[in-house]
């Protein structure tokens, strides 16, 4: 019983095990199957042997043969080791037809080898001449072939010739354009409509040579014509299917005189398909029956519209059994069409990566840059210190105990004892320049017979030992500065790498939505383009009718912007008559929650003109705003250079978008290290974030800083050596959160030092600034500025600046515009 139910249980799951495995055998099958059938039509001997075939056998007027020349011509140019090939194929479809014409290609091809041989004495361009060299072949072919056949040459004869040259070197144009198509594995990305036609242009050309071919009395050529039509014109629409339907009905025409009436059936049919596209492809094979019975009717009458009405419904019913891989193929090379697109932007996205990859590569290189510098661990430092030690003592025994008879006893019975003893010698005249130890000295005179002649070759060679430990030491600090450099630069390229492999988000629904609420309000509006809908990170870019200084910009549309989109919107950037039309350009972006304003009262040592303090105001990316402050050691010229070159290269480093801490690293390095003198700046930075006032200082061997609120004033201070004293040290960073209103005094030791008799110097500062009544930053900064100068004996005893930054809430100008009813816009968080 429980056998039997097993194998019910399992009956079902084996047909399903058994439904997949040939499934995928049938998938597996139909892949290999389409991958050798492409292999097959894309065979290029194939392919050119089949054009080679029909171009032999087309005719124009039944008289004049403008294809074979043209074709041998391009294939010369293009791929000259086929060129036999071509004029195989082509004598054999002239055979198949008129006979007579094999005898004209052959004429052709040995009069276009003579003048090819001469083009070729004179140029290399082969390419530029071609056309010029077939025009030549083929009216002297022409001529040359009636001479021989049928007398001296007419005046009509000679007409025709001269005809037939001119189409072939068209045609000469055209194939070289459109041949190089035929292999899909090399086509560019898109092609231009001009190349679309070139191409159908050859494909028509190709399709004159079906004609007369006939399957139970339904033409090939209208067959197939019509399947051409019905297939641009679902790819590309009715611009690229009427087009197509002209150029193909065109070259029939010329060729049988009697299918005129087809130029008209194919070009409407083509325009109608591809206005019944948004059908897919039944509504695109009714167009062609719509047109095939409005223009079939006009044609031929009632007589032959029934086999019109069948052919039309075989080419119909081959395009329906088309494999949909054929026509999204044919799709990605037409321009504006969805797989186009697609393929467009796969191939950016495949740039923006290869992009991205190569930036992530060379932050992976500056981070392993960075690991070497920093492997060189304290370890490391320490064996290799170690040896120095040993490589000074051999230095010291070669000038002293080589000559000593107590050698072998020292070194060899005693090496321990004598190793130790002299080390701890070392150590002491290193440390206090003499042995303080007396049990120490007292050993040490036991143990060697020449105490007082080691102990002096020791401080002899010590301060050259300390030097080259200075040097070595200098060393490894460089190197841990510059692995600090190189990190924050992989940083920095990491967080680009990010950022350029972030997908943009298509905001096609949100661009109509915000058109049509400003549309709504009575606005004319051009186009508009969003780029980013973020929270604080709005960027919208849009063409507007001049207003012609009236700021309809700023008063209407960024207050209704704002409302929309539920944050303060400004306008960022305006280009009146950027567009040839009259148009403005007009950029618009989130507004910074909070806005600042500074005052700067600055003075030089004695009144002189050129102060040594420094000072820098900077808005960074991602909304930070730096404040600093640097004093040049001294006073004058040289000491304004050194703290205006420390506050341009932090700037600098700063916009790069490298973290505050390793910036400030990177500049004390770099003024600590390229040169010798000792020239020192302080620093005093302060980074205000203007979405949410929060606050990071950054002082280094500056003086406190100052935040009033209200009546309440309170000090922020930090402690670390000047710029450019030592060549690593920790930055101390104090956070902060300020709030609207808040005052930050930041100052100079001159300001901060100026009252002498002072004794509290901090309770005196916090007192001053907490009296004065305003709270204007300029005012503010001269009135304290005055102060000190005034408590100071009404002397300017050292340079003297100090900077007053104010925040304030930013408050638009004009109102927001309510608008209805409400647009719910999906926005993507700021990241």
């Amino acid at each position: 019983m429980y056998q039997k139910a097993d194998r019910n249980v399992m009956e079902p799951m084996r047909a399903m095990v058994w439904l997949e495995k040939t499934q995928s055998v049938s998938n597996g099958i139909s892949k290999r199957f389409m991958s050798k059938l492409e292999g097959v039509l894309l065979n290029w001997r194939l392919l050119l042997f089949a054009i080679g075939f029909l171009l032999g056998r087309a005719m124009i007027l039944s008289e004049i043969t403008p294809f074979a020349l043209p074709l041998i011509a391009s294939v010369f140019v293009l791929r000259k080791e086929r060129t036999g090939f071509a004029i195989l194929a082509l004598v054999a479809g002239a055979l198949s037809h008129v006979p007579m014409n094999a005898f004209y290609i052959l004429a052709g091809v040995v009069v276009y080898a003579v003048y090819q041989k001469t083009a070729d004495m004179f140029t290399k361009n082969r390419m530029r001449w071609a056309p010029a060299v077939v025009f030549l072949s083929s009216f002297t072919a022409r001529i040359g072939t009636v001479f021989f056949t049928s007398g001296p040459p007419q005046i009509s004869e000679y007409m025709m010739g001269a005809v037939e040259a001119g189409l072939s070197l068209v045609l000469t144009l055209i194939f070289l354009q459109s041949i190089p198509l035929l292999n899909l594995k090399r086509i560019p990305q898109s092609l231009k409509n001009e190349e679309i036609i070139c191409f159908m242009i050859l494909l028509a050309s190709v399709m004159t040579g079906t004609i007369g071919w006939e399957i139970h009395h339904y033409s090939v050529e209208h067959i197939v014509s019509r399947y051409l039509v019905l297939m641009f014109a679902f790819v590309g629409g009715a611009a690229i299917g009427s087009t197509v339907g002209v150029v193909t009905g065109l070259i029939l025409s010329l060729a049988n005189v009697g299918s005129l009436y087809q130029m008209s059936l194919l070009a409407f049919s083509g325009l109608l398909g591809g206005l019944l596209k948004e059908g897919k492809r039944l509504g695109v094979g009714i167009g062609l029956l719509i047109g095939t019975l409005l223009i079939g009717l006009y044609g031929e009458g009632n007589v032959g519209i029934a086999k019109t009405l069948i052919e039309s419904a075989i080419a119909i019913g081959l395009f329906l059994l088309t494999p949909q891989a054929v026509i999204h193929s044919i799709a990605r090379y037409v321009p504006g069409t969805r797989e186009h697109s697609n393929e467009q932007q796969q191939y950016v996205k495949k740039i923006r990566d290869v992009t991205a990859n190569r930036v992530e590569q060379f932050s992976s290189m500056f981070q392993a840059l960075s690991h070497s510098f920093a492997s060189y661990n304290e370890s490391a430092f320490d064996e290799y210190q170690d040896h120095e030690v040993d490589l000074f003592l051999s230095n010291v025994t070669e000038k002293t105990c080589q000559t000593c008879f107590k050698k072998e006893q020292c070194w060899a019975v005693n090496f321990t004892k004598t190793y130790e003893m002299m080390t701890q010698i070392m150590t002491e005249q290193e440390q206090y320049q003499e042995i303080k130890d007396r049990r120490l000295k007292l050993d040490w005179e036991k143990h060697c017979v020449k105490p007082q002649k080691i102990t002096e070759a020791i401080s002899k060679e010590l301060s050259q030992y300390q030097a080259s430990q200075k040097l070595k030491q200098q060393v490894q600090e460089s190197r841990k500065l510059v692995a600090n450099q190189l990190l924050g630069v992989s940083q920095v390229m990491g967080d680009f790498a990010k950022e350029i492999q972030r997908e943009h988000i298509n905001h096609q629904v949100q661009e109509e939505q915000i058109k049509e609420a400003i549309q709504s309000a009575g606005i004319e509006l051009g186009h508009i383009d969003v780029y980013s809908l973020e929270a604080s990170n709005v960027d919208i870019e849009m063409s507007l009718p001049s207003c012609n200084g009236s700021g309809e910009c700023e008063k209407i549309i960024a207050p209704l912007l704002s409302d929309i989109l539920q944050e303060t919107i400004v306008v960022k950037k305006e280009d009146c008559n950027f567009y040839p039309n009259g148009y403005c350009h007009v950029a618009f972006g989130s507004a910074r929650e909070f806005v600042i304003e500074t005052g700067i009262a600055s003075a030089a040592k004695g009144g002189a003109w050129l102060s040594g303090d420094s000072h820098s105001t900077m808005e960074l990316g991602g909304g930070k705003y730096a404040v600093a402050i640097s004093d040049g050691m001294g006073n004058g010229e040289r000491a304004f250079r050194e703290s205006n070159e420390t506050l341009e290269l932090l700037q600098k480093i700063l916009k790069s978008g490298i973290d505050e801490e390793v910036a400030i690293k990177s500049v004390n390095s770099v003024l600590s290290l390229r040169t010798t003198d000792e020239i020192f700046s302080t620093l005093d930075l302060a980074m205000i974030d203007l979405q949410d006032a929060s606050l990071k200082f950054l002082k280094i061997g500056s003086s406190p800083s100052f935040v009033k609120r209200g009546d309440q004033v309170r000090i922020i201070e930090a402690s670390n050596l000047p710029i450019g004293i030592i060549e690593e040290f920790d930055v101390d960073v104090v956070s902060d959160q300020l709030k609207a209103g808040d005052l930050l005094i930041m100052m100079s030791d001159g300001i901060y030092e100026g009252p002498k008799h002072v004794e509290n110097i901090n309770a005196w500062m916090k007192r001053k600034i907490k009296e004065i009544g305003t709270d204007d930053p300029q005012v503010v900064a001269d009135l304290l500025m005055e102060e000190v100068i005034r408590t100071g004996s009404n002397t300017i005893e050292d340079d003297m600046t100090v900077v007053v930054t104010k925040i304030n809430r930013n408050i638009p100008k004009w109102a927001s515009i309510p608008h209805f009813p409400k647009i719910n816009i999906k926005r993507p968080k700021a990241q």
